[in-house]
């Protein structure tokens, strides 16, 4: 396969990716704000600091973390790489390079998402009582998508990268969204293990859409479990073992080769951090301080992604 076409089908899966991640982290928020106690202010500024744009957003609105500046910044703001508008934006692109590729059911799905967000932000429609419709829209048009591409798209190298992409950004954006809890902790500790502290966790599991499967197999909110669950479940979609699981079998497939054996750089690294959390507990997560954890795992995370780009020169 023409790395023109593995680059643009792996980074069409990781923009939808994270527009849909970004659209949750928007609404789990926005929702969550609503359920505050009388005289607690939500805050804003943690969904800014977790998806890394803070210098960004600082360039063009200081220090004001508002609900309209956030939300304008990370839904809206075509000058923003990463904001949902952007992310459907550059997808439809990356899509439009490769129409004889991909098939015709994929290319109308991300069109047709591009011209109802860019219609929905052009009228800013989504700024007002209208929010959480637009989210809905958003999270429902990147299903739509994942379930057309899976139903149509053949399980070749395509698919494979495809679905490589996806791992690796879900992957970096549960990472993210765990290490949100540290940013909404910053100001405080003294909230720790109270119910604000449990809805914080519980809004938090809402926006890895966790929470129905969480409760399922365990019945009370419980701080450990919840980043188990996130970080180490082998069965769960979006945990980060999970992901790496999958995104190792993938790229033994697009190589040709075995599990347990690389021929790569990215499938060492790879085999590397899967294993490494195949041997991790909480109780090593915990010890070692859950910022940090995360921070590390995020490193590697990057590593892998220059790798992938390396090795099958996806530039």
């Amino acid at each position: 396969m023409l790395s023109r076409v593995a680059n643009s089908i792996y980074w069409i899966n990781r923009y939808i990716e994270r527009a849909e991640n970004y659209a949750r982290l928007i609404q789990v928020n926005h929702n969550m704000i609503l359920d505050l106690p009388k005289g607690i202010h939500g805050q804003w500024q943690p969904l800014i600091m977790t998806t890394g744009d803070n210098s960004l957003f600082q360039s063009k609105y200081m220090d004001n973390y508002t609900r309209t500046n956030v939300v304008n910044f990370l839904a809206a703001d075509q000058l923003n790489p990463n904001s949902i508008i952007s992310c459907i934006a550059n997808a439809r692109e990356s899509a439009r390079t490769v129409r004889e590729v991909i098939s015709h059911e994929m290319w109308m799905q991300i069109n047709e998402m591009y011209l109802s967000i860019k219609q929905t932000v052009d009228q800013n429609h989504w700024a007002g009582i209208n929010l959480e419709d637009f989210l809905t829209d958003v999270i429902r048009g990147c299903h739509t998508y994942w379930g057309t591409t899976e139903a149509t798209l053949t399980h070749t190298e395509g698919w494979y990268f495809g679905f490589l992409g996806k791992c690796l950004e879900r992957a970096d954006k549960t990472a993210r969204i765990l290490d949100m809890k540290y940013y909404f902790l910053l100001p405080s500790t003294s909230h720790i293990g109270s119910p604000m502290d449990m809805l914080q966790w519980s809004a938090l599991l809402k926006s890895a859409g966790a929470y129905e499967m969480y409760k399922q197999k365990h019945n009370t909110l419980n701080i450990p479990n919840i980043i188990q669950f996130l970080i180490l479940s082998r069965r769960f979609p979006r945990s980060i073992h999970y992901c790496m699981i999958k995104a190792e079998a993938a790229v033994h497939k697009i190589n040709g080769t075995e599990t347990g054996t690389f021929k790569s750089k990215s499938e060492k690294l790879l085999g590397k951090l899967r294993s490494g959390l195949d041997y991790t507990d909480i109780d090593d997560i915990i010890s070692a301080g859950l910022h940090e954890y995360i921070v590390k795992t995020e490193k590697k995370l990057i590593k892998i992604d220059k790798a992938i780009n390396s090795c099958f020169t996806l530039h």
